[in-house]
């Protein structure tokens, strides 16, 4: 049965997820299961000029329903001690954005957004979302897909979230 009702608010992305939903092809599941999808300008720089001609570079760089920002200064200096500088800006704007998710998968920076109270969720868990929204079919090409381009997914992980579309 699909979710229904409104859409959330905002995603804020984190450069992982993001790349890892471009080499599946489904980096739109994000505008379709959000109002407003927000990328750090660190991220933006670190995947479309950083890591230009890489994965998600070119989808990245041409998808403009996605909203560019800073973080404020405030937040930024004790995450940056705590996780990298995209996720600490994508965690920072989440804290400044009422309504917000924030989009990660690496397992340090998913414990420092709920250290701070940030809602959370990884590549996975929007896939999920999708399937259940009736927005893709079956999750396990999609994982194996992840894995075989060298995306980290634990197993403990993958087999609740299969277990939960009754895969």
């Amino acid at each position: 049965m699909p979710e229904s009702g409104p859409l959330p608010l905002t995603i804020i992305g984190d450069s992982g997820p993001l790349i890892a939903l471009t080499i599946i092809g489904q980096l739109d599941l994000l505008h379709r299961l959000y109002r407003r999808v927000v990328i750090p300008q660190s991220v933006w720089e670190e995947i479309t000029v950083q890591d230009a001609g890489m994965p998600g570079s070119h989808e990245v760089s041409q998808a403009n329903w996605l909203e560019i920002r800073h973080a404020e200064a405030t937040s930024l200096s004790t995450l940056n001690i705590l996780v990298d500088r995209g996720e600490a800006e994508a965690i920072a704007l989440a804290m400044e954005l009422p309504g917000s998710t924030v989009l990660l998968d690496d397992a340090q920076a998913r414990r420092v957004a709920e250290r701070f109270g940030v809602d959370r969720i990884g590549t996975l868990g929007i896939l999920r979302r999708a399937k259940k929204a009736g927005l893709i079919g079956p999750l396990k090409p999609y994982i194996d897909r992840l894995q075989a381009n060298g995306i980290y997914l634990r197993q403990a992980l993958i087999d609740a979230v299969l277990r939960d579309v009754g895969e």
